[in-house]
């Protein structure tokens, strides 16, 4: 049996082809009992077969084997459950011929607590404490409900049976065929599914509301949710039935289910989960409250829909092979989901806000610790960790540079012919390649194998010189290390104008180009002859521009005659640069500048976030300037401070009222009295009365920020209002808001106490991660909490991805050699397997931030520059 063990997959003698599945849970014992009776076909006789199962029990008369042919029964000799490799091994004492059986087993398991495999979460019900049973498969985890072959590859179908309370409500894929009621328990048999994957099957069993509604061609939609929260399920039920229809058209494939149902879980790990036909979400990613929720909620919501509806397609109907092409799934839903997004909300400008998922790509792969898109998976435990910005975002805008290249028609004609061809099967990455070369006449394979198979991305650095366009490129890291590498980049660019645009592909080193023969005409003195690379940001790489081009784009800037896609990318790009000590930190500032007039809201929101690295790694370096940047940042926002007011306009944007929120709580950050007066004024109304018209949603999280600045362990009333208001609320949004506003406090002794709050009884386990934003007076403090709650944390999470948040959230904020080393020594005597990536990763951002605080010591012009600017009247 050993020749099993330590093996990436499982062998591939036996092929399952249909599951009959009963389960049995009992809520309140937190138990369940099963059998499966799969049949199977054996492709090479053989004595043995090996499946996945874990935290199982099954004893050795609970397992037979019955060959279609004779009717014959064979009992194993032998079941062995190997927990660490995660698979059930049957030996049997004699040969299994090849052809067709089915295996029956019998099985009892935990309904656990850990949001994976068949878990319990819980909700309260006329205030009585409940549990509902819940599955969450992905990636691995069908093994801990039932023995099955839990690859992606292993698709078949499935029946399954449900003996649950007759009072609760049971769900699975597919629609109930039949329900038989005996006294307090009933039996639900559902539909059998078409071919699936064992991560997409699911089951659901508790107490909930719903409303429904159909697609025009007769598909029943339905959003579940807890009792009495019916109401807030209908944005999302539109945009389901909406987004179905569209994907119907893009994809020239109907949904293949009869039905499609969607749940707002109370204990979920992940945002959603694109089960087939049986779609679960967190709260906050499916409910909106048109009182309660903010303008951000709400486009969650929409996007989450979208996603996981995507999924329906690629992922449902065509399945990766193999983890190693998790990109096709993730990356593809995400962008997709940006497409329908812009469809049923063009107002929202989506596409432009789709540069905060490109810029969250860039991050990661900017490491030396990153991984490429297509990356090889050995075993299930490496898994979770690749559910990261790599596969979704950069997946995603690499998908968007494709298509920006191949034009919108040829790419979406392609791939309705790919989910063809690959329909009810699986697919590897090559296969998308060939569908869109076929469809394009492009070498798309050769294009684009260089942007998933290697990590990283290029840094495009241009020059002018005697009239010559000199273009080079190389792998951009943070550390500004020399990387290696070489890209095919797709180099859009612009002069002038929007209508001077000129596309080529970069596939050397470097290149250079006449400027009259690439643009028509000479690069003048005039600051009106700018050129801008990489139009709208539609590629995945970042450019470095000589002096010469980049004062030209900071009057272009200033002057707005750019877009705000291509504005957002020039200071993505040089805060990138600067952090990686390619760029003064003083040209940043100055860069910063321009864009004192700004209005759109990706712009303005980067803007917020560029300003709070730089006031964190300002502290560390030159803490006696700290003043002079808050001063600077708060000048900087005010015009749009004053512009949108505290008051919501009648008829304003979405965007406007996202805005609103963003740029008083960085005002409220960066300590401006004004506004922390007034946010407080505002909050004692909200405390007398909750429907307030002084406090909408959208200025909550300004608020609560504000109130934490000013809280501490001697002027505790803001902080316990806090809470008040958080154990007040049944509103999974509001919660959050509260627990990623309680860090903004500046006393390590309040910082601890809401340390320890987030991993009390009080706060769900997958909201934990959300209170563990602190501020730079919080860092060590955070750090000595994790270090002593470490065993308990493991313990509470397991390996799941959620335990990966709590490294990377206390450690990456760091900035000295010695802190990194710290890390490093910790963790060599608590080591985990599965946040090996998630630990390089965060220890690689304290070393880049500690470059970046040295680089900014040895800046003269640095004081100079932020006294000018911090004083300066726009």
């Amino acid at each position: 049996m050993d020749q099993f063990k330590g093996q990436p997959r499982l062998p591939k003698f036996a092929v399952p082809k249909r599951y009959d599945i009963k389960l049995n849970p009992d809520l309140a014992a937190c138990r369940f009992a099963g059998s499966v009776a799969v049949d199977i076909q054996i492709v090479s006789a053989t004595t043995f077969i090996v499946l996945n199962a874990a935290e199982l029990s099954v004893s050795n008369d609970a397992v037979s084997f019955t060959i279609r042919d004779n009717s014959k029964v064979v009992k194993p000799s032998r079941v062995e459950l190997f927990e660490d490799d995660e698979i059930l091994v049957l030996e049997f004492p004699e040969q299994l011929p090849v052809g067709f059986g089915v295996l029956a087993i019998l099985f009892e398991g935990t309904l656990n607590d850990r949001m994976k495999g068949f878990y319990r979460s819980t909700y309260e019900h006329n205030g009585e404490k409940k549990n509902m049973a819940v599955t969450q498969f992905e990636p691995a985890d069908a093994r801990r409900c039932f023995p099955c072959w839990d690859e992606p590859a292993c698709k078949a179908t499935f029946k399954i049976t449900l003996d649950v309370p007759s009072d609760l409500v049971a769900l699975s894929n597919m629609p109930v065929a039949e329900e038989k009621i005996d006294g307090n328990l009933k039996t639900v048999s559902y539909q059998e599914s078409p071919i699936m994957s064992t991560y997409l099957v699911a089951v659901v069993v508790g107490l909930f509301d719903y409303v429904e509604d159909h697609t025009t061609d007769g598909v029943k939609v339905r959003v579940y949710c807890q009792v009495g929260k019916a109401n807030q399920g209908k944005f999302a039920l539109h945009v389901a039935v909406k987004t179905l229809e569209l994907f119907k058209d893009y994809f020239a494939t109907p949904y293949s289910l009869p039905k499609l149902d969607m749940i707002a879980i109370p204990d979920f790990a992940a945002g959603a989960m694109e089960n087939y036909g049986l779609v679960t979400y967190r709260e906050t990613a499916l409910l909106y409250d048109d009182q309660h929720s903010a303008a951000s909620n709400k486009q969650r919501v929409a996007t989450v829909v979208a996603h996981e509806l995507a999924h329906q397609w690629f992922g449902n109907l065509v399945t990766m092979e193999w983890w190693t092409h998790l990109w096709l799934n993730e990356g593809f839903a995400t962008w997709v989901s940006y497409l329908a997004t812009d469809s049923l909300f063009p107002e929202w400008q989506i596409w432009s806000q789709f540069l905060q998922e490109s810029t969250e790509g860039l991050r990661l792969d900017g490491l030396a610790e990153s991984h490429p898109i297509e990356v090889e998976i050995n075993h299930a435990r490496e898994i979770d960790e690749i559910f990261d910005a790599i596969s979704y975002r950069k997946g995603a805008s690499v998908i968007r540079m494709l298509q920006s290249y191949l034009g919108a028609e040829v790419f979406q004609r392609s791939l309705a012919s790919y989910i063809k061809r690959h329909a009810c099967s699986n697919a590897r990455t090559e296969d998308l390649w060939a569908a869109l070369e076929e469809g394009s006449g492009e070498p798309v394979n050769k294009l684009m194998t260089s942007w998933t198979k290697q990590q990283g991305y290029p840094v495009v650095s241009v020059k002018v010189i005697d009239q010559k366009l000199e273009f080079n490129q190389s792998q951009f890291l943070s550390s500004g290390a020399q990387g290696e590498g070489d890209w095919i980049v797709p180099i859009t660019l612009c002069f002038g104008s929007y209508d001077v645009r000129k596309n080529f592909l970069l596939q050397t080193k470097s290149e250079t180009r006449d400027v009259k023969e690439l643009l028509g005409s000479p690069i003048a003195e005039g600051a009106k002859s700018w050129i801008k690379l990489n139009v709208e940001q539609a590629g995945f790489y970042r450019v470095k521009y000589d002096e010469l081009l980049a004062a030209k784009l900071r009057y272009a800037v200033e002057k707005q005659f750019l877009s705000a896609s291509d504005r957002y990318g020039i200071l993505d790009d040089t805060q990138a640069l600067s952090m990686a000590c390619q760029e003064s930190l003083t040209s940043l500032i100055n860069l910063m500048g321009a864009y004192r007039e700004e209005v759109d809201y990706t712009v303005l929101s980067n803007l917020i976030s560029v300003s709070y690295k730089i006031q964190r790694i300002v502290a560390d370096a030159v803490p006696d300037l700290v003043d002079y940047f808050k001063q600077f940042f708060i000048n900087l926002f005010q015009y749009s401070a004053e512009r949108l007011g505290w008051e919501p306009k009648s008829g304003e944007s979405h965007l406007d009222a996202m805005l609103r929120g963003e740029i008083l709580t960085a005002l409220a950050g960066f300590g401006h009295d004004l506004t922390l007066d007034e946010a407080n004024k505002r909050f004692q109304a909200f405390l007398e009365d909750r429907n307030t018209p002084l406090l909408p949603p959208d200025l909550r999280k300004a608020t609560y920020v504000a109130v934490m600045q000013r809280a501490s362990k001697s002027n505790r009333s803001g902080y316990e209002s806090l809470l008040k208001i958080y154990r007040e609320t049944d509103l999974s949004q509001e919660k959050t808001r509260i627990l990623g506003s309680l860090g903004a406090s500046h006393d390590p002794d309040l910082i601890l106490e809401v340390l320890n709050f987030v991993l009390s009884s009080e706060v769900r386990s997958q909201d934990a991660v959300f209170g563990l934003a602190v501020g730079r007076e919080g860092r060590d403090v955070a750090w000595a909490w994790l270090k002593e709650k470490w065993e308990y944390i493991v313990k509470t999470y397991g390996s799941g991805f959620l335990v990966t948040r709590f490294v990377s959230s206390v450690v990456s904020p760091f900035a000295s050699f010695e802190k990194a080393k710290e890390v490093e020594e910790f963790f060599a005597s608590h080591p985990m397997p599965a946040i090996a990536r998630t630990l390089k990763q965060s220890r690689e951002r304290v070393y880049i931030n500690a470059n970046w605080v040295k680089s900014v010591q040895n800046e003269k012009s640095i004081a100079d520059a932020i006294q000018e600017l911090a004083y300066r009247k726009y």
